[in-house]
């Protein structure tokens, strides 16, 4: 069995993954144009997070200059961004595709920056406009996530 490693992106914590992980930073494989697309036309993406059998849950994602980018509103105790500490792979639902990928913690300001205002430009309505400012205060920001394809 391959040695644990401390992957810097999730604040130190072990995972079992490294070959993935380390093709998911080094590669930063992009997403097609035609799911960029859809991603962007998309309020809302089907994400499981980690290799284990469950439901998609639906959630909210922003593109930003062509990279797909998520936060967690929450922060459940057994929720997606925490499965991603432990295990980087997941798998998304858009466009009738299921498509792996890799979450890479996110921990350039300027990125982060960008993520907030692509959320609040995304999620402007009545009904949505109070958890779009949510998801830019520190806690949401601190688990601002890229989904990167593995495939």
């Amino acid at each position: 069995m391959a040695a644990l490693h401390r992957p810097p992106a999730f604040g130190g914590r072990q995972c079992a993954h490294r070959n993935e992980r380390r093709t998911c930073v080094k590669t930063k494989r992009r997403f097609t144009n035609d799911i960029l697309a859809a991603l962007r036309d998309s309020k809302i993406v089907g994400l499981r997070a980690g290799t284990q059998p469950h439901r998609f849950i639906g959630i909210w994602m922003v593109v930003v200059d062509g990279r797909v980018f998520v936060r967690s509103w929450s922060l459940k105790p057994n929720g997606w961004h925490r499965t991603f500490l432990h295990d980087t792979r997941g798998t998304i639902q858009i466009a009738g595709r299921e498509i792996p990928v890799c979450a890479v913690h996110t921990r350039s300001e300027r990125l982060k920056d960008a993520v907030d205002r692509a959320y609040l430009e995304k999620y402007h309505t009545p009904g949505s406009i109070k958890y779009a400012r949510d998801l830019g205060r520190a806690k949401s920001r601190a688990t601002t996530t890229e989904l990167v394809p593995l495939e």
